[in-house]
């Protein structure tokens, strides 16, 4: 079936001698794999790599079949262009983290449109703000909104946080119980929008410490996910 979806580009990888297969979140269709034959055997057609770049906006017309593992692209072009994700050192490291964590995170092959708008929306700001040091941060905790295990904050005064249960209390029962700085931020970051974000003043080694914490709240509610390996590149540029 013929059919034009927007999509957001997750990863890419060489397949055979000239082949790519590039891993997407559509708009249609949830996670979906495509394959582009002979997209680099010429200089001509390689151009067309520059198309997937981490989190790449795209609209593309497809051959879409269910029962086929390996889609087909027939044509595409780009739905919104960034002007300093890629090219802004900082961002394009996260933009690299962040598009390692969603090929893990999602796997749905079915249509969601509300964490596709969050998507697409989360990455026009992180492409057009110049605050967005803590930008992954933020995204990754209301990220868990749609992924269905977003805090319960119904006792947000305790003087802790279960990663396991994904819930504030008053007492430390457990190893995967958190206070002190992780627990103060997790506070002031639960609530807030993008646009407020420069308001929550994190340093290196702080956000760095966040950023353990929320890869260990994934880690406990997604099945197989792993360490991302961009993380020691992020953690670089920030240092």
């Amino acid at each position: 079936m013929q059919t034009k979806t927007k999509a957001i580009v997750l990863s890419k990888i060489r397949f055979k001698d000239n082949d790519l297969i590039v891993k997407c979140y559509t708009y249609n269709h949830g996670i979906v794999s495509y394959i582009l034959k002979g997209v680099l055997k010429s200089k001509k057609n390689n151009k067309k790599t520059a198309y997937f770049q981490p989190l790449s906006l795209l609209e593309l017309e497809t051959d879409h079949k269910d029962n086929r593992s390996l889609q087909y692209i027939k044509d595409l072009k780009t739905s919104f262009l960034y002007s300093s994700l890629h090219t802004n050192i900082v961002k394009s490291a996260i933009a690299m983290f962040l598009a390692e964590i969603l090929s893990q995170a999602l796997k749905e092959e079915e249509q969601n449109t509300p964490l596709f708008n969050y998507l697409e929306t989360s990455f026009m700001w992180l492409d057009e703000s110049s605050q967005i040091s803590n930008a992954h941060l933020l995204f990754l905790l209301e990220l868990t909104k749609y992924l269905g295990f977003y805090p319960d904050d119904s006792e947000i005064d305790a003087d802790f946080f279960n990663l396991l249960e994904g819930q504030f209390q008053y007492i430390n029962n457990s190893k995967h119980c958190v206070s002190g700085e992780n627990l103060t931020l997790l506070k002031q970051l639960l609530g807030t929008d993008f646009d407020a974000l420069n308001q929550i003043k994190i340093n290196s080694k702080q956000r760095q410490q966040f950023l353990k914490m929320l890869l260990q709240y994934f880690d406990l509610h997604l099945t197989n996910f792993n360490q991302p390996k961009s993380l020691q590149i992020l953690n670089d540029v920030f240092n």
